[in-house]
């Protein structure tokens, strides 16, 4: 067997900003820009990564998501917990203007149109708002989702936005007339949520206008909660208001969450970073993995890729933005297609270390837990859980009942994964107790409610299995969203699964 190759390597630490590093771009003029749990916005000079005169941006009052520059580099934005996206003067590193949202409710995701003509944002509020930047002011508000917005992006000629949210929706939406009820397509994306949606800038008619059949298709890549990244065909056609989102590819291969996913300039390799600390590249036309990224300590939930192909920034919540130097496309697919083994160079690879992250419950503040809930994917609830004081001692000490009714968490999808992660994280005695009872039972066979094998699997609008008595009881007692999802039930009708049944009985009467 060949030695790996190491298609990936570290040539820069950035550790300047003192929490999370939440988001990471790259300018067509050899900018990187950064943001972070700490409040600020960072610009760099990929020259040597010396900080710029205007850095750091200091105007938001609370975490920032988001950054991101406009596509001809002269513009850049931010958004924020504070509920504000701001457009920055790179030169001055003053404020060009604000904008908010009319619930002022927290803002996680912001992205320029094609043509930098529009700004568009997305937030707790579980909208999307559509902005002019030259007259500074509201184009639309597009209602319709029913979790927060994490993903958004333009297709890249611009006449369609696709949104994912919380809930693990996506949709489709009209942004050449800014029509506020143009909402086109609806379709379930990943379980649990979407957390980031990616066009292809090269893919199909992308940046060709229409087909001669007046046809657009475009490739967007999504990821989320599922652990899965995912590719799909896009298709407008002319004269009318048909569009189609068709699932083409399935990457598998994150160990958990997926936060983020960026494909090149060229289109031609795609990243995502994920709550299992790596960094995956994929090629999106042949639907192969290429190479596994190594290095940060804790969850990745920010990359992106230079102009040039040749550089990719991922940020993570150990705090550091690490640069990573990629070989050629040719030397990665020349190395996949040798069958050689590809990986990247991590710095504790280089040092022979073994890093071990070890976590003290008794002692993890607020701002830890509040840290540890971001990094689960679940940061819709760090206010929530910062402004009730939940530290170390009371994180030990959560049950289904006070995440529920204290802390207003009415998705049981969440809680019980706030519950898992805590036991996975802590080795929590009392839930090693119920892993052991389902420990070799395929999850699929337990009731979401009850944890218990179904006996009587029914399966609910939300599209789930249930127990037939706990989902009855459940929406007796007048709740009409989904324990998984927390989103609206259709309906209050249950069908039996029958096949489902039947496995159950066949794995318990071998």
């Amino acid at each position: 067997m060949s030695e790996k190759s190491v298609l990936a390597s570290l040539v820069h630490t950035i550790s300047s900003h003192t929490s999370d590093v939440n988001g990471v771009c790259f300018s067509k003029s050899g900018k990187l820009a950064t943001c972070s749990a700490d409040k600020t916005v960072r610009v760099w000079d990929t020259e040597d990564y010396s900080e710029l005169p205007c850095s750091p941006l200091c105007g938001h009052t609370y975490y920032v998501h988001c950054c991101t520059f406009s596509p001809f580099g002269t513009q850049l934005a931010s958004c924020s917990t504070d509920g504000k996206v701001i457009i920055w003067d790179l030169k001055t590193g003053e404020k060009k203007c604000i904008f908010q949202h009319e619930s002022k409710a927290p803002i996680r995701v912001c992205k320029f149109s094609p043509n930098s003509s529009m700004l568009l944002s997305g937030g707790d509020d579980n909208n999307l708002c559509l902005w002019n930047l030259s007259t500074e002011s509201l184009i639309v508000t597009y209602k319709g989702h029913e979790g927060t917005v994490f993903g958004l992006d333009f297709t890249p000629d611009g006449h369609y936005i696709v949104s994912g949210s919380s809930d693990g929706d996506l949709q489709v939406w009209d942004a050449m007339f800014g029509h506020a009820k143009a909402l086109l397509l609806e379709l379930e994306g990943h379980d649990l949520g979407v957390m980031c949606c990616d066009f292809s800038p090269t893919y199909g008619t992308a940046g060709c206008g229409e087909t001669s059949s007046g046809m657009t298709n475009f490739l967007l890549a999504t990821c989320g909660m599922d652990d899965l990244v995912k590719l799909w065909e896009f298709k407008a056609f002319a004269g009318d208001t048909r569009v189609l989102l068709t699932e083409k590819i399935v990457f598998k291969g994150h160990e958990g969450s997926v936060m983020v996913c960026n494909f090149s300039l060229n289109g031609k390799i795609l990243a995502s970073g994920s709550s299992d600390k790596t960094v995956r590249l994929w090629d999106p036309i042949q639907g192969v993995p290429l190479h596994v990224i190594e290095g940060h300590t804790r969850y990745v939930i920010s990359v992106a890729f230079s102009s040039d192909g040749q550089y990719l920034a991922s940020g993570s919540n150990d705090k550091s933005v690490m640069i990573w130097k990629l070989q050629s496309e040719q030397q990665i697919f020349t190395a996949l297609e040798n069958g050689e083994p590809v990986c990247a160079e991590s710095p504790h690879q280089r040092a022979g270390q073994k890093v071990t992250v070890t976590v003290n419950l008794q002692e993890m503040s607020v701002d830890d837990v509040a840290q540890w809930i971001s990094e689960i994917g679940l940061q819709q609830y760090c206010d929530t859980f910062r402004k009730q004081d939940i530290d170390g001692q009371e994180l030990s000490t959560l049950t289904q009942e006070c995440l529920k009714n204290a802390l207003g968490i009415d998705s049981l999808g969440h809680r019980n994964k706030i519950l898992r992660s805590r036991a996975q994280l802590l080795e929590c005695p009392i839930m090693q107790q119920k892993t052991v009872q389902d420990e070799g039972i395929p999850d699929e066979y337990l009731c979401p409610i009850t944890r218990e094998i179904m006996k009587d699997p029914v399966i609910c609008s939300d599209g789930y299995s249930y127990e037939r008595s706990a989902i009855t009881n459940w929406m007796r007692n007048d709740k009409d969203r989904s324990p998984m999802t927390n989103s609206v039930l259709v309906n209050k009708e249950l069908t039996p699964n029958r096949s489902l049944r039947t496995l159950i009985q066949r794995y318990l009467n071998p």
